[in-house]
């Protein structure tokens, strides 16, 4: 509630308003995307389910000290801010299924939380082991379809 500080800025805050609100489509499209692709493909996969109720949160509507326009806006963003964190754990799961290699290190990327498991980049050795030769794979994955 920081902007409650700012009272002179109450036309900026106006003039960002429609901003804000007109993310509301992109967000539920997106959201049906999300969810279309998580329970389609993870059980597919074998990934188990990302449990949505631990990543969108809409509590503060009770809050008795806010006022109404308040808890639309708080509703507005524990969806919004909720939907990304639950995304964001899918596709961290999604590129630990399909590429578990972390990326080339270079000053200023911020590295994701879930690439702490990841094998380190161009350490073909580790990569070897753990999963065999990429080309061999591919050729036995394509000989069981092909069959």
């Amino acid at each position: 509630m920081e902007h409650l500080k700012y009272p002179e800025r109450y036309w900026q805050h106006m003039l960002a308003f429609p901003f804000i609100v007109s993310i509301i489509v992109p967000l539920v499209l997106f959201d049906l995307c999300v969810e279309l692709y998580h329970h389609i493909c993870f059980p597919l996969y074998g990934i188990p389910l990302v449990p949505r109720q631990e990543y969108i949160k809409i509590d503060r509507i009770k809050l008795s000290y806010l006022t109404w326009l308040q808890k639309i806006f708080c509703a507005y963003c524990g969806y919004a801010n909720g939907l990304m964190h639950y995304a964001f754990t899918i596709a961290g799961e999604t590129e630990k299924y399909w590429c578990g290699i972390k990326h080339k290190k270079s000053g200023g990327f911020k590295e994701p939380p879930h690439h702490k498991e990841f094998l380190e980049y161009g350490d073909e050795v580790t990569f070897r082991e753990r999963y065999g030769r990429p080309a061999e794979n591919e050729g036995r994955a394509k000989d069981r379809t092909t069959s």
